[in-house]
């Protein structure tokens, strides 16, 4: 399989069955959701450029689960009343990333529960799994996805969603710091901007797990399924 180290692909070597045997993984997709992705002047928090990748994701998805690999969707979701951010504790983003991209003129309404902002724009299945509890930058704060993860019996995760800088970024420390095995999918991650996106994905690559695209990685897996005789 082929990974990119510090933005520079190459073969993976021997000894990282670790990181990708099909048994015991889930992909974990994180806030592709209207809030960022909506094609909207009031979308509270853009990420015009996650947009491209939807489409991408969707198949990604439907090759895991015809592979027997669970999908959970994360989607940040605060209460009504601003408590958890606005009228709380307000989350440093909301603060910051104005200095870059200028005024957001609807940022209080980004991730208000039961809004259309909370809709997910890929699809999600049935089967599928969702965590609707992250609250700030990681997806595993302060949500149950661990717990859920633990008790599917879960230990590696391949990451996709928005962004590569912040969110998936932030979800990639925390999934390493807690003992999974972590994936990035390059080619179905977006950050704020591609230098930002680069700088992220070298990260991972340095210090928390593999960056590859997902159709190196489906190769890998399908080698690997048993068909029935």
């Amino acid at each position: 399989m082929k990974t990119y180290v510090y933005g520079e692909q190459r073969e993976l070597p021997p000894g990282f069955e670790e990181f990708t045997t099909l048994a015991q993984t889930v992909t974990v997709c994180i806030d592709l959701h209207q809030g960022h992705l909506a094609d909207d002047p009031d979308c509270p928090c853009p990420a015009p450029r996650a947009r491209e990748i939807v489409s991408k994701v969707d198949a990604f998805h439907r090759a895991a689960r015809a592979l027997g690999v669970p999908v959970v969707h994360v989607r940040s979701e605060l209460r009504k009343n601003g408590c958890d951010d606005i009228h709380g504790v307000k989350a440093a983003w909301r603060m910051v990333f104005p200095l870059h991209v200028g005024p957001i003129a609807n940022s209080d309404a980004h991730a208000i529960e039961g809004s259309r902002w909370t809709q997910f724009a890929t699809e999600v299945k049935e089967d599928d799994l969702i965590v609707n509890t992250k609250k700030r930058l990681s997806a595993f704060y302060p949500s149950d996805l661990d717990f859920l993860l633990r008790n599917l019996g879960t230990r590696r995760i391949v990451l996709t969603g928005c962004m590569a800088d912040c969110c998936v970024l932030n979800s990639a420390f925390d999934a390493s710091n807690l003992g999974y095995r972590v994936t990035v999918l390059a080619d179905l991650v977006r950050g704020t901007d591609r230098d930002m996106e680069t700088a992220a994905l070298k990260m991972v690559s340095l210090h928390l797990g593999l960056v590859t695209d997902s159709d190196e990685l489906l190769r890998c897996w399908h080698d690997q399924r048993i068909e029935p005789s």
